[in-house]
């Protein structure tokens, strides 16, 4: 579970959006600006803002529609359709797990005939290789919850000295163990992350750059890589459409055009000429100021894909704070705030987002729509006065510490307080420097605006990460500083929970739970919205992830 801001950075062949537009109101494939179906062949360009790009699934945070999963497949995969949630499916494996051991034992079979591009056979011990490099010192940074989760894993450091983690097992060439240190029903979702590709040991020799060039997995395979400039991928003639449920393979080449800046993807995308016909963006936003461009034109308009949920955007109120320490304060706050200033500040209803008021955000299993602070969309301030009062809260000054980029937020959120009596000193800083003040051990701020997406479909992603005790500070994400020891007992038992519908009950039951104490205000299901050319197809965005599903682009001729 990541903020948005790190989600965008490590995306690459991703995109963020959210609230419905005309571009995804229809249900037939190659939605989004065009009828015309796609079709097997052709160039489909990516144009990016990233200089580099690494397919080294140890070191990847990327979601499971993302681009590394053209060229490397895991033991499960995302599937999804438009107007929906992402569902876990079986990709290496013939199933989504077999759990015993009371939820801390999972099995999975490979499917027979795997391949990888050298013609070379995908066996269980490449998996285990695979997951046990991710916690090589030198291959950080990518999605680790397996690390907090396989036995024993406190202390391994990975393969490079002969170590083996004894809690993966591969006692044959088509089965993989992993016995867990607690429960964990989402399990299925973790095995579907790019750290459970398979590495072959032999093709490893050179671990800082196997991320150039490694071993295809997938329909895909690097052909050539130019760092700030270009990323090629071909075909893998041994992938084998019949094993693979996740993947179209559609176009014969993609193409990442990479190092542009924002403002000409997008007016490249607008323009709609030559190769751009083939392209999209999956990583930068319509900004505002090019709003009217897009809106003012039908067949532009038509062309920006749009998803139905996304991030939670929340003012964070720091509970640790003394004028902030008593819930009735905070739940004075709920009502001060004018949550259609901040939807303004961010585009609008279109592309700014739609109003928030729970913690799950819709398209994730366990979100049930409900309103504990029911307020008009600008807030209502004279509610909030008499709260204040009643709570002997007058005259309150609070820091807002506030992101340099997000300054009209900042500034709504501000004017919103000011109604009610609350003066709100804005201190801006660095996108860094903020996230290093949100999450550090001190909490110096009194309110603080998040933004947040969970890495897979669950609604663990959107509670534990920013409300368990155990996230407050320490590069934690809980920027409330809220700390429950009922609530961080049934997050215990919702996590462990294996049935996802009896999770999803409980996961719902702490929304509204935590909620009643007040700890943030929601605001946004934020939005954004990404172009694509009018010869793309099958580009659209689901009600989770908030991305477009490369694994499934096409074009038409």
């Amino acid at each position: 579970m990541k903020s948005i801001t790190r989600a965008v950075a490590v995306a690459g062949a991703l995109a963020l959006a959210l609230a419905a537009c005309n571009a995804n109101d229809k249900s037939t494939p190659g939605a989004g600006g065009s009828d015309a179906a796609a079709e097997k062949g052709g160039t489909f360009h990516i144009l990016s803002t990233s200089k580099e790009i690494s397919y080294d699934p140890a070191k990847s945070q990327n979601l499971g529609i993302s681009g590394i999963h053209l060229v490397l497949r895991g033991l499960t995969s995302w599937k999804t359709t438009e107007g929906k949630g992402a569902e876990i499916v079986p990709d290496l494996a013939t199933d989504t797990g077999q759990v015993s051991d009371g939820g801390k034992t999972w099995t999975y079979k490979l499917k027979p005939g795997l391949k990888y591009a050298d013609g070379s056979p995908i066996v269980a011990a490449d998996l285990k290789y695979g997951v046990e490099r991710s916690f090589a010192p030198e291959l950080s940074g990518g999605l680790g919850y397996h690390k907090s989760l396989l036995a024993g894993a406190e202390k391994y450091t990975g393969p490079y000295k002969g170590q083996q983690l004894t809690s993966i097992e591969a006692p044959d060439d088509t089965t993989i163990v992993f016995k867990l240190n607690k429960p964990y029903g989402d399990w299925p979702w973790i095995v579907s992350m790019p750290a459970f590709s398979p590495v072959p040991k032999k093709a490893d020799t050179d671990p800082a750059h196997y991320g150039e060039d490694p071993v295809a997995s997938g329909p895909y395979q690097i052909k050539s890589y130019a760092p700030g400039s270009k990323l090629e991928l071909e075909r893998n003639p041994n992938w084998d459409q019949a094993t693979d449920p996740a993947r179209t393979a559609l176009p014969d080449t993609i193409v990442t055009d990479m190092g542009l800046q924002p403002d000409v993807i997008n007016q490249r995308l607008i323009a709609d000429a030559g190769d751009d016909q083939f392209a999209a963006t999956t990583g930068t936003s319509v900004p505002a100021a090019l709003i009217p461009t897009v809106t003012g034109n039908a067949a532009v308009k038509a062309r920006v894909a749009t998803s139905p949920s996304g991030a939670l955007q929340y003012l964070a109120m720091n509970n640790k704070r003394p004028a902030l320490a008593n819930p009735e304060v905070r739940k004075a706050i709920q009502y001060a705030v004018d949550k259609q200033a901040v939807q303004v500040a961010e585009g609008g209803p279109e592309f700014g987002g739609e109003i928030a008021t729970t913690l799950i955000t819709p398209g994730i299993e366990g979100y049930t729509k409900f309103d504990l602070y029911q307020a008009p969309p600008q807030g209502d301030p004279d509610k909030a006065k008499s709260m204040l009062a009643a709570a002997g809260a007058t005259n309150l000054n609070l820091v807002l510490a506030a992101d340099n980029q997000k300054l009209g937020v900042a500034q709504a959120i501000q004017q919103g307080l000011k109604r009610a009596g609350i003066t709100v000193t804005i201190k801006p800083y660095e996108a860094e420097a903020l996230t290093e003040v949100q999450t550090n051990a001190k909490g110096d701020y009194d309110l603080t605006v998040g933004s947040w997406l969970p890495d897979f479909p669950s609604a663990i992603g959107n509670i534990q990460p920013l409300f368990a005790s155990s996230e407050i500070g320490n590069g934690g994400y809980n920027l409330s500083r809220y700390s429950n020891p009922a609530v961080d007992t049934a997050i215990a038992a919702a996590t462990g929970e294996p049935d996802h519908t009896k999770a999803a009950a409980q996961w719902a039951a702490l929304d509204q739970q935590i909620l009643g104490d007040a700890p943030l205000v929601p605001l946004l299901y934020a939005t954004n919205a990404f172009l694509h050319g009018s010869k793309v197809q099958d580009f659209y965005l689901g009600a989770y992830p908030p991305y477009p599903n490369v694994l499934i682009v096409g074009l038409s001729k």
